[in-house]
């Protein structure tokens, strides 16, 4: 008898959950209506590692993430954009994370970005937020392949940390 109810219970409620699915979205969720342009600059690199590479990534990850999650587009004219995201690199450093046990040498290290942001509502002329976010990952010592893949993880925290923070600073 309980295998009965449970065998009935389960598919059912898998059912329901297949039909809400769509119901509840987060796209655009607080943000004002108001605002329906942000200009996103490519990000400054001041962190002195020789990262600059990688701030075309960054910024146009974040672009895409505010085209693709909100309600907002993307506008390369920062003088007619309703919002304005701005950012600095401020840190990257790449250290070890986990020694040997037996050889007290680096098993993994980590690699660790630190990006400044700043929003501005254009449209009222206020600062939305100034934000310092921290993007980490560990990568095994001598692995190039997995370093870079480390460095695009990290990158990857920060822009949803930022996309995060847009759509919930109101």
């Amino acid at each position: 008898m309980q295998k009965t109810k449970t065998a009935i219970a389960f598919p059912l409620l898998i059912l329901v959950l297949c039909v809400f699915q769509g119901c509840y979205s987060f796209s655009g969720s607080s943000i004002p209506a108001y605002l329906k342009t942000i200009a996103v600059p490519v990000f400054e690199d001041r962190s002195g590692a020789g990262i600059a590479q990688y701030r075309g990534e960054l910024t146009g990850g974040i672009a895409r993430k505010i085209e693709s999650g909100s309600l907002l587009r993307t506008t390369p004219s920062m003088a007619s954009a309703d919002a304005l995201l701005d950012g600095v690199i401020i840190s990257y450093t790449d250290l070890p994370s986990q020694l040997s046990s037996k050889t007290e040498r680096a098993v993994t290290n980590r690699i660790t970005i630190v990006v400044e942001v700043s929003m501005e509502d254009r449209v009222k002329n206020e600062k939305v937020f100034f934000q310092t976010f921290i993007g980490f990952a560990d990568y095994p010592v001598g692995n190039y392949a997995a370093q870079q893949q480390a460095i695009r993880l990290s990158i990857n925290q920060i822009i949803d940390d930022i996309f995060d923070r847009i759509v919930s600073g109101w």
